[in-house]
């Protein structure tokens, strides 16, 4: 590894830039499949409400990134291809979350570089979510 590849932080959970940062991301990314029509199949996918969802991806993501592990402290192991199975999610559901935390990640000035690493970890996460070939 040469030395500009070593990343500024020692995990992405400080790069992003700690609690307040992933709060922001995950409020933009739902708020976004709110008001956006581009996500009407992922945000119908989600029920009426998104609240718990919304606190579900902050607790998950904030482990997930290196941080405090709220969600495994609340719920074990996060099992997610299991919790998603009662979903629909094909391949345009997992476009249009790919998309949204993508335009989220930009809107909430997530630095380019750690941008681009989470885009690829999330569609490899995001493809194994699938559980339909639609």
């Amino acid at each position: 590894m040469q030395i500009q590849d070593k990343p500024p932080f020692a995990t992405p959970y400080e790069w992003i830039g700690g609690e307040e940062k992933v709060q922001a991301l995950v409020d933009r990314f739902y708020d976004l499949m709110d008001l956006e029509p581009k996500y009407a199949e992922l945000r119908a996918a989600h029920g009426t409400e998104l609240e718990r969802a919304r606190q579900n991806l902050f607790w998950f993501l904030c482990g997930w990134l290196g941080g405090p592990q709220h969600y495994t402290d609340r719920f074990g192991h996060p099992r997610l291809r299991m919790r998603h199975m009662p979903f629909k999610i094909g391949i345009k559901e997992r476009d249009q979350w790919l998309a949204a935390m993508d335009q989220a990640m930009g809107e909430v000035g997530v630095d380019e570089a750690l941008r681009a690493r989470l885009r690829d970890s999330f569609m490899q996460t995001a493809d194994w979510m699938r559980n339909t070939h639609g």
